[in-house]
């Protein structure tokens, strides 16, 4: 049985904590090791928390700069996206 909690909200990138081209996260809930599925305007990766956050008021979710290119959100900076 899977515990995945799917979720929406907004989602911003940051000089993630981890190894150069790690696709990681900050997550305010979900366990450390953790990893989410994060879809963004039809492309979609897996990303590992490491991190808690983001600490910005409707925000759900950070991801590490090498997520955010393979996400394609680079120069949009913050997007919405879904979580599962």
């Amino acid at each position: 049985m899977s515990c995945a909690k799917a979720e929406s909200g907004l989602a911003s990138f940051y000089d993630g904590v981890g190894h150069g081209g790690e696709m990681t996260c900050a997550h305010r809930t979900r366990p450390f090791g953790s990893m989410i599925t994060v879809t963004y305007n039809g492309h979609t990766i897996r990303c590992r928390v490491n991190d808690r956050g983001p600490f910005k008021k409707g925000r759900v979710i950070d991801v590490s700069t090498s997520a955010a290119r393979a996400l394609g959100m680079i120069d949009a900076g913050v997007v919405l996206v879904s979580l599962e």
